[in-house]
């Protein structure tokens, strides 16, 4: 196991899309065991690959913070199906150390992924695991969560992306 340098707000690979999974091999369990193990160290409750400098569409989310019987688990080529409702709440992201907003998201999510043996789930979240999966799925795509900001919320925070793109905490 090793753990995995993140990535951060400025690097070029946070604006990148993700490509599509099309073998799982050896290769791709050590990696997926290695995200996970970067997430749980960074105490973060999600991790896109490209967050760690991987382009491949797979995340790792930490259910053990919603359910203490639960694991850590890593989707692979993960597609939204469904969303309902919307919610507003607080965000942060292990790309942009020290800062957090108030975001607008669905409030439940259907999605389906394959597993590390290449099996089709189907997962329905809601409330804050909907916000976590829909937010690694932004970053597989090459969105930031601070690109849901409106131009005026973007200006109040401009000071504090540059601190983080200069490798200062905020």
């Amino acid at each position: 196991m090793s753990l995995l340098p993140i990535k951060i707000y400025g690097e070029q690979v946070l604006r990148q899309k993700a490509l599509k999974i099309a073998n799982i091999d050896g290769d791709l369990a050590q990696f997926a065991e290695d995200l996970k193990q970067t997430m749980i160290t960074a105490n973060g409750l999600g991790l896109a690959a490209n967050q760690v400098g991987r382009r491949i569409r797979a995340f790792a989310i930490d259910l053990t913070h919603f359910d203490v019987l639960a694991e850590p688990q890593v989707l692979l080529n993960p597609e939204v199906m469904e969303v309902k409702g919307l919610v507003t709440g607080e965000e942060g992201c292990l790309s942009f150390p020290g800062l957090f907003q108030i975001i607008e998201r669905p409030q439940k999510v259907t999605v389906k992924s394959l597993d590390l043996d290449g099996k089709e789930y189907f997962y329905e979240a809601e409330g804050l695991i909907a916000r976590v999966m829909l937010h690694e799925i932004d970053h597989l795509d090459g969105v930031l969560f601070i690109d849901k900001l409106s131009s005026a919320q973007r200006d109040l925070i401009k000071g504090k992306l540059g601190k983080i793109k200069a490798g200062e905490r905020v």
